[in-house]
């Protein structure tokens, strides 16, 4: 009896413990609680006449821009994962006195559920592709942050036109390369992470050559980086070193290996080296 006792008190003692923790889960059920936001931001959603496509943006305001002023704006391509995270790392270094207030304009796609994987292999490709559905609408989309992204952040959000950033990575990557030999004075910085240089046959460094056959001067900071573990290493260290290897005037940049790193983990440390380069004096 004596044992049956003992473990009676102790089964009754263990199942008091649990009382909280099931009341709470209990509690928890058909209950709705509000989500969690960013601080200062808000979204805003545009119809593209150019790729025919919806965007939503993401837009983080600057907190100190007086009226009349205006700031530097970030335009982040693949919004949907990396607004959160360029929240965070500007946050840091404007803390740190490394970077201004900025605006950031994180871009992604409108609707329910949209195919973000398919979808910006379709903006951000700058050739047909028939390995990739829809690619090669990147001359649209430029066109689409030309006429209809830019003047609405710079006409409602005091955006500086001389001081625009552009920032993506991977097929991003690609695409703000793409931009920068196209209309390098479009945009005041370029910050590529692990850009898709080998794509469609390495189309980017045709791109580059034919850049360099007719034009001396290259009027931009670019910030170009990979992690040393994906399949993009080797890829990206070659072009970086073709485009440094041209001498070109009014170009400043600056490389990074980011050791220990594959392809996407290397994002914060590439967007924070990144954007703290591009204020450089």
């Amino acid at each position: 009896m004596r044992i049956r006792e003992l473990f009676l008190i102790a089964f009754a003692v263990f199942t008091n413990a649990l009382l909280p923790v099931v009341a709470a889960s209990q509690t928890a059920v058909g209950q709705s609680f509000p989500p969690v936001v960013i601080k200062g931001s808000e979204t805003r959603t545009l119809k593209s006449e150019e790729t025919g496509r919806n965007y939503d943006l993401y837009i983080r305001l600057a907190g100190s821009a007086a009226p009349g002023k205006k700031v530097p704006v970030l335009y982040l391509l693949d919004g949907q994962w990396d607004f959160k995270l360029l929240d965070s790392v500007w946050g840091g270094l404007y803390y740190d006195k490394f970077v201004p207030d900025i605006v950031i304009v994180g871009i992604t796609y409108s609707g329910e559920n949209p195919n973000f994987d398919e979808l910006r292999a379709m903006d951000y490709t700058p050739t047909r592709n028939i390995a990739v559905k829809g690619s090669g609408d990147a001359p649209r989309f430029l066109a689409f942050l030309k006429n209809k992204v830019m003047p609405l952040v710079e006409s409602n959000y005091g955006g500086d036109p001389g001081k625009r950033i552009l920032m993506g990575s991977s097929y991003g990557g690609l695409f703000t390369l793409y931009a920068m030999l196209t209309e390098p004075a479009l945009f005041y910085g370029y910050v590529a992470a692990s850009p898709a240089v080998s794509y469609d046959n390495n189309f980017l460094f045709a791109l580059e050559k034919k850049y360099a056959e007719t034009r001396k001067s290259l009027p931009a900071r670019a910030f170009i980086s990979v992690g040393d573990q994906e399949q993009l290493t080797q890829p990206v260290k070659d072009f970086i070193q073709v485009i440094k290897g041209r001498g070109y005037t009014g170009f400043r940049t600056e490389t990074r290996v980011i050791e220990g790193e594959r392809h996407a983990g290397n994002k914060p440390e590439a967007f924070n080296r990144g954007l703290r380069f591009v204020f450089q004096d």
